[in-house]
């Protein structure tokens, strides 16, 4: 039987088997990727000149707002837009939503506002809530969070007594697992806090830290994952237990000082200079296995209100990519771990064939030009809400993105359908997403 043919072939620069080299990648009719190699023919071919070939990212943790959310603020289908001009080809939708994902009817509902609405794929996180069966969530649902501390549309999460009864019950499971982790108990500081600062003061590292020593007992056959890690220190702690985690691009690049108001305010919060420098570091040297935005939208007029009324959470998967491929390019950080943490070790967490350019793998891909930057504007952003915290912030956006090899970002601009789908894992890789341990079926990208 002789090999399929290829309906397109996309040629330039890639950065494959650790390094940018010429390629010309032959994608088939199915959407997949059938060789990467130096000379293709038989199909369409498109040469991007000196730009860059790059896998499209996956963001593991977005709040699309819908259903139940100010419309001003996000839905579905603005938020996969954004995603998709943010390089970002598959999304971690929370459940945190009204109603909130605690059962299969809840589950399907949203479901159904995907399809035909979506610009790219979404994975479904189910919360655990109570007493009820978790056995009908895990057969529907891509992943679970679980929700340690109050947040938004989680006024009543479980007492820290349950959790390790919960986590042994998840376990059996099989499906990831992502942890708001921050342990009520240890909030403190001012009743009304007034500004970012005081806000790391009401919500303190300690409860991180206290919320890991819950975590530290799960089951080893429990796939876990630790959401926005906010200081180097923690970090450090849960790469050294060989566990998975995320470090956001507010806790890396921003402060509990790089503005007064609610615009930063986000839980857990910004904290001191010195932790966020520790954790860029942690970072920096390969040491977060994913980055996340923990994309939060609200109206600018939630925002508006005083500090301790204002809604916690800032917009940030259109940005989140863009952001760190600015640093890339300013020598601040390597490519090659930008693309382990925001495209292939991401994709593996969550069981999906995609987020390095290899054979076999969903054709999601990007076009960069290091050479056109952008300064960042909340009203030239595509969320709803118009506003971002990198106001002013240097970016680099994607020229093209193609979905299953079909353009649907060109020229900076959307030109797709709505054809994202609902996604579950296709495989279970191992528990372990350590930078230092395995991710998957290989680690090579």
């Amino acid at each position: 039987m002789s090999p399929p043919s290829p309906s397109s072939i996309l040629a330039g620069r890639a950065f494959v088997r650790g390094k940018l080299q010429p390629v010309e990648i032959a994608i088939g009719e199915d959407g997949r990727i059938l060789s990467v190699g130096k000379v293709r023919v038989g199909a369409p071919r498109h040469d991007v000149g000196d730009a860059v070939i790059l896998p499209a990212a996956t963001d593991l943790h977005v709040h699309f707002r819908d259903p139940g959310g100010p419309r001003d603020a996000e839905d579905l289908a603005s938020g996969t837009v954004s995603a998709a001009l943010g390089g970002v080809g598959l999304v971690g939708e929370m459940p945190n939503t009204s109603p909130p994902v605690t059962d299969v009817t809840a589950l399907r509902e949203k479901a159904a506002r995907v399809r035909g609405r979506s610009a790219v794929d979404v994975l479904l996180y189910a919360s655990p809530h109570g007493t009820r069966p978790l056995e009908p969530l895990a057969r529907e649902a891509g992943a679970f969070k679980l929700y340690l501390s109050p947040t938004t549309g989680i006024e009543a999460p479980p007492g820290m007594d349950g959790v390790p009864e919960l986590l042994e019950r998840l376990s059996r499971l099989g499906l990831p697992l992502s942890v708001h982790a921050e342990d009520p108990a240890k909030f403190d500081g001012p009743p009304r806090p007034h500004d970012p600062e005081e806000w790391n003061g009401h919500r303190p590292v300690a409860a991180e830290e206290a919320a890991l020593d819950v975590l530290d007992r799960a089951p080893k056959a429990l796939r876990l994952h630790v959401a926005h890690v906010t200081t180097g220190r923690t970090a450090e702690r849960i790469r050294k237990s060989g566990g998975s985690f995320e470090a956001t691009p507010h806790h890396l690049l921003l402060s509990d000082r790089s503005g007064p108001d609610a615009r930063f305010k986000v839980n857990p919060p910004l904290r001191p200079e010195a932790d966020r420098a520790a954790l860029w570091e942690e970072f920096r040297r390969g040491n977060v296995p994913c980055v996340a935005s923990d994309h939060a939208p609200h109206p600018s007029s939630e925002k508006a209100l005083p500090f301790d009324r204002a809604p916690s959470g800032v917009p940030g998967v259109e940005t989140m990519l863009p952001l760190l491929l600015a640093r890339v390019r300013a020598g601040e950080l390597g490519l090659e771990v930008l693309l382990r943490a925001a495209c292939d070790r991401p994709a593996r967490w969550l069981g999906q064939p995609q987020g390095r350019i290899a054979i076999g793998h969903r054709a999601h891909l990007l076009v960069v030009d290091f050479r056109k930057r952008t300064y960042l504007s909340g009203r030239q952003l595509h969320s709803s809400c118009g506003w971002t915290p990198f106001e002013g912030c240097e970016a680099i956006l994607p020229r093209e993105h193609y979905r299953d090899g079909v353009r649907i970002v060109e020229e900076g601009e959307y030109v797709g359908a709505p054809t994202g789908k609902v996604v579950r894992p296709e495989y279970a890789p191992s528990r372990t997403n350590s930078p230092r341990g395995p991710v998957g079926p290989t680690d090579d990208l």
